[in-house]
């Protein structure tokens, strides 16, 4: 099976260098017309250019692919509404949206300015909501389409000094189990993709030597099965240096305690008993906590 994407148009958000870069040649390479948005700041979300976006669309254009540009900042929805509708004016429609913008703002919880912590909320978790709400309509009328959401091993398992940006990449998750419930009618397909690369957002968080083989290109592959039309849905796909794993949210058989008085004192006494993983479920939806007691 080779993934194709010839006739689709994709939209990768953040892809003036790094992952979304290496996201958007690589869509392009296999066929799709490309909207690369970037504003064009720093990994701290600061100033704006437009000149990284422009010269992504330079090299897919002299490798003989179709792209365009867009400088609009995820967190602005007009400006984001306008970036749908500069993709549906050039090509007709949307296929793929890679949510992929994000910037860092790393500080311990106990140092971390509120304005830090919203910030982030508003860049990875509001961009992406703007971005996916803004192509859903279209999605739904075609009956296709492919949603990845960048999530991060921080927001899974967490990282000392990213509680902003774990909690944001979290969110994402939870975002991509409800909207790929809500989608399935209609075949849109959104998945999460948790991946390990150096970046200009990871360079001061990992030593040169472990750097040199987590290149963003050892992403792509997770993230191009995701968008594919064969994707899964629901997915949280892990992927850096090569090595490619799932992730799952799951829930356990659990223990029938009743609500007696002493029955916080009896749970403390099986906790043990209640984490045992063993025949533990991925729920289909949140609706299974509840068929669980």
């Amino acid at each position: 099976m080779t993934l194709d994407f010839t006739g689709r148009v994709a939209i990768v958000t953040g892809a003036g260098g790094g992952l979304g870069r290496c996201h958007a040649l690589a869509l392009a390479a296999r066929g799709a017309k490309v909207l690369v948005n970037d504003l064009g700041g720093t990994a701290a979300g600061e100033g704006g250019s437009p000149v990284a976006a422009q010269k992504v669309v330079d090299e897919i254009i002299a490798a003989g692919g179709q792209a365009i540009a867009n400088g609009a900042s995820v967190t602005d929805p007009a400006a984001v509404a306008a970036m749908v509708q500069q993709a549906v004016d050039a090509w007709g429609r949307v296929d793929i949206l890679v949510n992929n913008a994000g910037i860092l703002r790393d500080k311990s919880f106990a140092k971390m300015p509120l304005e830090d912590f919203r910030l982030v909320l508003d860049v990875h978790l509001m961009g992406a909501v703007h971005c996916t709400q803004a192509v859903w309509p279209l999605m739904q009328a075609q009956k296709y389409g492919r949603i990845v959401m960048t999530t991060s091993s921080s927001g899974l398992f967490g990282n000392f000094g990213q509680a902003n940006y774990g909690a944001a990449k979290m969110a994402l998750v939870g975002l991509m189990q409800t909207l790929s419930i809500e989608g399935a009618k209609s075949d849109i397909r959104v998945n999460c993709l948790a991946p390990t690369a150096a970046t200009r957002m990871t360079e001061g968080l990992l030593p040169a030597e472990v750097l040199a083989v987590l290149t963003p290109e050892a992403v792509v592959p997770a993230m191009l099965w995701l968008a594919s039309a064969d994707a899964p849905t629901r997915a949280i796909a892990c992927a850096g240096a090569g090595t490619f794993e799932a992730a799952h949210i799951t829930l356990t058989t659990g223990l029938h305690l009743g609500a007696a008085p002493d029955t916080p004192e009896q749970l403390a006494a099986a906790w043990a008993q209640v984490s045992e993983r063993t025949g533990s479920q991925v729920p289909a939806s949140g609706a299974a906590q509840g068929g669980n007691e």
